[in-house]
């Protein structure tokens, strides 16, 4: 089992990686979070691994933080839900809202993944809900009132520019160069504006 890469960040093609380690360019398939958190093409970098292993084929998927890789794996365990899902799923949300939703059971947060249906988020979040530990061991997460701080007015635009129809790698694109010290509407008109 490979569990970590440290090496040079040698290429981003994509929803993958291409991490120099050694001389050895291992492909890494990433969510747009992780993605969000890479350094410039040519620095170090470190992500956390897993490895999938098929018949055909040894796939490596890479995460910025161990909780995301945790959710990953347990995404693997629901049925029907496979690696390129789970990424999906990763790439919607920071964790801690990932599991903020899984124990209050909102449905919206999964079937709003491009793949998954109601049925499939229900399931996930049945299979999951005990799964993700007591509320308490949750940053962010005000066990009485069940909700998630917010994550600032950038995270808040990466939702929008979601919901207006881009992937979350084409948000992260759009919101990487922008200035994060102003309201969530002046980031939103500034990603768009830059987009024409």
């Amino acid at each position: 089992m490979i569990e970590r890469l440290t090496g040079v960040l040698a290429a981003v093609t994509g929803e993958a990686v291409v991490v120099d380690v050694g001389g050895v360019g291992f492909l890494v398939e990433v969510s747009a979070i992780t993605y969000r958190d890479l350094p410039a093409v040519g620095a170090p970098v470190m992500l956390l691994t897993h490895l999938q292993v098929r018949e055909d084929a040894l796939q490596l998927y890479g995460f910025s933080s161990d909780e995301e890789r945790e959710l990953f794996r347990l995404f693997l365990g629901v049925s029907k839900i496979g690696p390129r899902l789970a990424l999906a799923a990763l790439s919607s949300r920071r964790p801690v809202a990932l599991k903020q939703a899984l124990v209050s059971g909102d449905v919206a947060v999964f079937s709003a993944v491009p793949g998954i249906g109601k049925k499939t988020a229900e399931r996930l979040i049945l299979e999951l809900k005990d799964k993700v530990g007591d509320l308490g061991g949750l940053p962010g997460v005000a066990a009485a009132g069940m909700a998630v701080e917010d994550d600032g007015p950038v995270s808040q635009a990466r939702a929008a520019l979601i919901e207006l129809g881009f992937t979350a790698m084409e948000a992260d694109k759009l919101l990487s160069k922008i200035d994060a010290d102003q309201p969530v509407e002046a980031i939103i008109r500034q990603a768009l504006s830059g987009r024409a």
